[in-house]
């Protein structure tokens, strides 16, 4: 399985923020994409993950995945804002999304214990910290299972345990074959190429 993209070009606000971007990612790698602030990686993200739309190029998943389902149904997309329910406590969230995104599910209380919160898994919410507010959103990644893991700032609100567990995590992901693309500042605590976006235009 192989991720490609040619000649991607990114428009926001009717501003070019990268055009004639090739990418490629293949099964078992991570691809860490770099640059400035407001070079676009999150953008670059977001279009993979069908959150933007693609301002030209082309983009697939080659060579494997599920023919019937769209790019973005085979990618998970862990980006700067934890999207939970405060209201609902940290297993229900998990159960929310396991239901709504569908597919091959890992057991949830496992997930959560691989995160580090299966003592927390009947807490509201509401009552996490960031660091495990981001563990939660970690916890889905394993819980619900896709290919493609597009990854804004993985190891954002987390302290250095945190960031050892999600270095486990990624690395056991491409041990089974899936494709990582990061948008980092910093190392990510696994091996990865290195995808530079030039400063914005």
């Amino acid at each position: 399985m192989r991720l490609s993209g040619r000649g991607l070009k990114c428009v926001r606000g009717g501003r070019t923020i990268f055009a004639g971007l090739d990418v490629a990612v293949a099964a078992g790698q991570a691809l860490a994409v770099t640059g400035v602030n407001g070079a676009g990686k999150s953008s670059l993200l977001r279009m993979i993950a069908g959150l933007l739309p693609l301002g030209g190029g082309m983009l697939a998943l080659e060579g494997g995945g599920d023919a019937e389902l769209t790019l973005a149904e085979q990618t998970h997309y862990l980006g700067h804002r934890d999207a939970l329910k405060p209201a609902l406590s940290v297993r229900e969230n998990l159960d929310f999304w396991q239901d709504f995104l569908g597919g091959e599910t890992s057991d949830a209380a496992a997930s959560l214990e691989r995160v580090g919160l299966g003592h927390a898994a009947e807490l509201p919410a509401a009552f996490l910290s960031a660091g495990q507010r981001r563990r939660l959103s970690i916890a889905r990644l394993i819980a619900v299972r896709r290919p493609l893991w597009l990854l804004d700032e993985p190891t954002s609100a987390l302290d250095a345990a945190g960031q050892t567990m999600i270095a486990g995590v990624m690395a056991a992901h491409l041990d089974h074959g899936g494709l990582i693309l990061a948008a980092t500042h910093g190392p990510l605590g696994i091996a990865a190429q290195e995808l530079r976006i030039g400063e914005a235009a």
